[in-house]
């Protein structure tokens, strides 16, 4: 048996990022970063500079900071769930590229770990070929499109270039849309079937769909298999959008105005899961799990319950397995001169 290789195939899962910790100078150093990034903020960047830091970054940090310390244990979500997520998948893979080992990473487009040190890490090791997987099911330029967008900075600083293969997104696989169908089934056999079932999103500004952003299509194919899979329907779903920024138009419906509305109107029992998110985080944690509940409740409904993202389901990790396996086993087959 030939000896186990070096690793020169490494696989990285990267998700959007986090502060370092849930203080106002952590939050704010990861918000001038994030809201820095034109693919986030589509304003003349000479405007936007004196909004985020007259206006922005003076201000939000000690608020943001608060919501991230009601959901901090011991580190951000978001990142403890990208380490375990990472933890489990690389066992997978194991032997994909026999006899050489195939690595697994966590990465962020924001904050730590950044992708740029990440890549520059794995590279001083003999890395020289990379499976990048983006963890937004939904491709958006504000999410998707940076990712490739910190690829393409990084590899204009290398002169030894190394082979990279990234995945767009997964809006339509079939074992995502099982995987979001039998973990709202559980959780209805727990809990019981509500009223309205909610397939929130995390929002963009509707100028960006105008031009082309194919974001809110995949949502609503996202959540429309989901509901078929389900057999909901028409009255039973609705698909919305939540995190809005600012005070242009985004694209509607928004998830917190349909809830107060849902509230008024006599609904009375409301499950939100939001497919857009492949780890719980502040959005889903602290905005619909709490803030959105807390509005449905006042406005005269019932009951509410957040159905969790998928996090570390088994039904998830396999689909990052058979999204990541097939580009692994095609690298390795370009290595085996080395073996």
């Amino acid at each position: 048996m030939k000896p186990e290789l070096p690793p020169r195939i490494a696989v990285l899962l990267v998700n959007l990022g986090t502060p370092d910790e849930p203080t106002a100078p952590a939050v704010r150093r990861y918000l001038k970063q994030f809201l820095s990034d034109p693919r986030v903020i589509e304003i003349p960047k000479f405007l936007w500079a004196i909004i985020l830091n007259l206006f922005v970054l003076p201000s939000r940090p000690k608020r943001v900071a608060k919501a991230y310390a009601s959901i901090w244990e011991g580190d951000s979500p978001i990142r403890k769930i990208l380490k375990s997520q990472v933890e489990l998948l690389e066992p997978r893979l194991a032997n994909t590229a026999a006899p050489f080992r195939v690595s697994v990473h966590p990465a962020m487009s924001y904050g730590n770990p950044g992708l740029p040190d990440v890549m520059d890490n794995l590279r001083s090791e003999g890395v020289d070929h990379f499976v990048v997987l983006p963890l937004f099911p939904q491709y958006s330029a504000s999410s998707g499109g940076a990712v490739y967008d910190a690829l393409t900075k990084w590899t204009l600083k290398q002169r030894n270039l190394p082979n990279y293969t990234i995945v767009k997104d997964y809006f339509a696989h079939p074992l995502y849309i099982q995987a979001l169908a039998d973990s709202i089934r559980r959780f209805q056999a727990e809990h019981g079937k509500p009223e309205k079932l909610m397939f929130s999103f995390h929002g963009i500004p509707q100028p960006y769909a105008d031009k082309g952003d194919p974001y809110p299509k995949r949502c609503k194919c996202t959540a429309a298999q989901v509901a078929h899979a389900l057999g909901l329907g028409a009255d039973e779903w609705i698909i919305s959008f939540q995190s809005r920024f600012g005070k242009q138009e985004w694209v509607k419906p928004y998830t917190d105005v349909v809830l107060e509305d849902w509230g008024k109107s006599g609904v009375r029992s409301v499950q939100v899961i939001s497919p857009a998110f492949s780890a719980d985080c502040l959005e889903t944690l602290e905005e619909l799990a709490i803030e959105n509940r807390e509005n449905f409740l006042h406005a005269g409904g019932q009951e509410y319950h957040y159905i969790p993202a998928l996090n570390l389901d088994d039904a998830h990790i396999d689909l990052l397995e058979a999204l990541s396996a097939p580009l692994v086993k095609g690298w390795a087959g370009t290595l085996d001169g080395w073996a």
